[in-house]
């Protein structure tokens, strides 16, 4: 089928290894390092677009002639006149995944419930879904949104949809009603599946009033799937009953096939976090994805399960529904990788935490590729978790992080930890992309040397530099990440966009045909790559930029903090006041000797420059629903922003907090206003 695949080996051997072998087989093409290659990915952006369609076996009834019609950001238009299926694309593994016995995938909930799913169970759930809505009159591109946690229903969900060339839209059931609307009257889906509760954190929580609210709401939803999990409060009317409609089998399911679609059919729609005004809704292309993951599953070191040459992975990555991680997680499907779902809080109760939760979850599903957010690895860290004492994690050989910047103390904590359990090579695949291209622009490499804080090398075919302020490249210092040429993944446009404004607007408004990303990057002379937060929430002190994740980095290592949280505020005359929330951890108070320790962090690690101005004390760190720290909607605050333009406390996974802040950032502005008149 593919170049991966018909090779084998008895010793595993690395994706990335397996594609340049083909290269210089099939191409005749030899590179000496991975420098080389890189820099032909990105200047020869037709050959290697068309080498990954290649190795990767993709499917199409109707041959392209060329890669890359326009080159134009935005409107690239890529393999134009090909007609791809990401639902093809997944099953096409079915035959020699059952043959071989290796699952589509493994699920298991915080309760420890489990469920195996076959690949042929997963694209007959899939057809006799998308039957189901074929019936009810969803057409290629009709929404169909879900509102799902974790679980096999979403993936079954999502492979129905592109089976017909609906389009998926996905939010998580632990979203506010009003933060769900604010995405879905936008896009305005034809049909909607549902849970009516879930468990989490080890509560169960009824959500069947939140579907009746969105069903009210949204009058052009004409049919409602319902999952139903035993927890509702109150039945909702009129719906479909999901769990029988999966469980159909008859002749016309098992004759079912995916519909072939244009490379550019959009796929789903995502959300961007919604933290200030409406969220973006951003579309993304069946062939887009499909290639942009076929190249990605190099960076990720992962292929078919069932294969003799591959490590016989089980993929997980921890994600809520919501989080582009959820797409990408399942996007190893298209690799024929078993992916491993769990549905539940990493840590168990809020107000006992037991951050070994989601490594006894691993163990129990024999997962081989365990990613979470930075976060995640931070917490275990400060809860002295010991991961080699926990039987069954020496199966795992690869650790991926992302949402924030991994901290180089809690990366080396975790290398020691999986040394102990004689994993002394583990392999850390910090990544860097986003909601944006559903993919990664830096990304890993089991070949490069381990470069902990770092991000090992920038995603082959993504043309990705740090510029100054003048749009000049430069090397080794901090800069604004950009993507100077097309990448098969970016949107294909928001939805509602009729213009196109509002996109062109968010990513190439500062540079005319240049990608901005909105991070601060650092490429280094070894071509590894530091991410230092959000360029918008850059720390600038007399001319010196710093991230804030390197603020984070510095203080959150202090055994007294918690959590942090620094802005950067306006304080008049030209001038600013670097505020440092804190949260202080158990038994610990923001004090003299903790001011003073914050303190001596900063300037050891950093710069004086840097040591903040104010500290205080917080109640909690306001995050996103997918763990970013919202520094940019409580900065806005403070400089008086309105309220309602600021901050949604539907896109915020602690509302709970927000008036707090509110208050802070209105005592903060009377101060500030009496400052004036002294």
């Amino acid at each position: 089928m593919t170049g991966a695949v018909a090779r084998a080996s008895s010793t595993p051997i690395p994706q990335i290894r397996l594609y340049t072998d083909w290269l210089k087989r099939t191409r005749g093409l030899d590179f000496a390092s991975y420098a080389d290659l890189y820099r032909w990915s990105v200047h020869d952006l037709d050959g290697f677009w068309r080498s990954i369609w290649d190795y990767d076996g993709i499917e199409t009834p109707t041959p392209f002639s060329t890669v890359l019609v326009d080159d134009a950001m935005p409107g690239a238009r890529w393999f134009a006149g090909a007609k791809v299926s990401y639902a093809r694309h997944v099953f096409r593994h079915a035959a020699a995944a059952d043959a071989a016995g290796q699952p589509a995938i493994v699920a298991l909930d915080e309760r420890g419930g489990s469920v195996t799913i076959s690949w042929a169970e997963l694209r007959r759930q899939a057809a006799a879904l998308a039957i189901a809505l074929r019936e009810r009159g969803i057409e290629p591109g009709d929404r169909v949104a879900a509102y799902l946690p974790n679980i096999p229903a979403a993936v079954v969900g999502l492979l129905a949809c592109a089976s017909l060339g609906a389009i998926w839209t996905l939010c998580s059931p632990d979203m506010g009603t009003n933060a769900v609307l604010d995405r879905w009257q936008q896009t305005q889906p034809k049909a909607l599946i549902a849970v009516d509760g879930v468990f989490y954190a080890g509560k169960p929580l009824d959500r069947s009033g939140a579907v009746a609210e969105l069903r009210r709401a949204l009058p052009c939803i004409e049919t409602l799937f319902l999952l139903q999990s035993g927890r509702a409060t109150e039945s909702v009317a009129d719906t479909v009953d999901f769990a029988a409609t999966i469980a159909r089998d008859d002749p016309a399911i098992a004759a079912f096939e995916p519909e072939w679609l244009p490379f550019d059919h959009p796929l789903w729609i995502l959300y961007s976090s919604g933290t200030t005004g409406l969220p973006k809704a951003i579309v993304h292309g069946h062939g887009g994805v499909i290639v942009a993951t076929a190249a990605g599953r190099m960076h990720f070191d992962l292929g078919p399960s069932y294969a003799a040459n591959t490590f016989g992975d089980r993929f997980h990555w921890y994600s809520a529904s919501g989080w582009v991680m959820w797409n990408i997680q399942v996007g190893a499907l298209l690799s024929g990788t078993t992916i491993c779902l769990f549905d539940g809080s990493p840590s168990g109760s809020k107000t006992d935490p037991d951050w070994t939760r989601l490594w006894d979850f691993a163990a129990r599903a024999g997962v081989t590729w365990f990613g979470a957010g930075a976060a995640f690895f931070t917490s275990c860290r400060k809860a002295g978790v010991d991961v080699a004492a926990i039987p069954g994690l020496e199966r795992i050989r690869a650790l991926g992080s992302t949402g924030s910047p991994l901290p180089p103390d809690v990366q080396r904590w975790g290398t020691a930890q999986f040394a102990a359990l004689g994993r002394p090579d583990i392999w850390w695949c910090n990544v860097s992309g986003g909601t944006e291209i559903a993919a990664a622009f830096m990304a890993g490499n089991p070949e490069l040397p381990d470069t902990p804080g770092r991000l090992q090398c920038r995603h082959l075919g993504a043309a990705i530099e740090a510029w100054d302020e003048q749009g000049r490249p430069i090397g080794g210092e901090v800069g604004e990440l950009v993507c100077t040429r097309p990448f098969p993944s970016m949107p294909l446009y928001f939805w509602g966009d009729e213009d196109g404004a509002r996109y062109h607007d968010s990513y190439f408004a500062q540079w005319a045909g240049v990608w901005r990303h909105g991070d601060w990057l650092t490429i280094g002379d070894d071509g590894s790559c530091t991410i230092s937060g959000r360029s918008d929430a850059t720390i600038n002190r007399h001319g010196v930029r710093m991230g804030t994740a390197e603020i984070y980095a510095a203080v959150e290592r202090l055994p007294q903090v918690a959590d942090t949280m620094v802005i950067d505020v306006e304080a008049g005359e030209g001038e600013s006041q670097l505020v440092l929330f804190v949260v202080p951890a158990n038994g610990a108070a923001l004090d003299a000797a903790m001011e003073a320790a914050i303190a001596g962090a900063i300037r050891t690690s950093l710069s004086p420059r840097f040591v903040p101005d104010r500290l205080i004390a917080a109640p909690g760190i306001p995050r996103t629903l997918s763990g970013k720290k919202q520094e940019l909607p409580i900065k806005r605050l403070f400089a008086g922003w309105p309220v309602a333009k600021v901050v949604s406390a539907d896109a915020t996974a602690t509302p709970e907090i927000l008036p707090w802040y509110i208050e802070q950032a209105a005592q903060w502005r009377q101060d500030q206003v009496a400052g004036d008149r002294s």
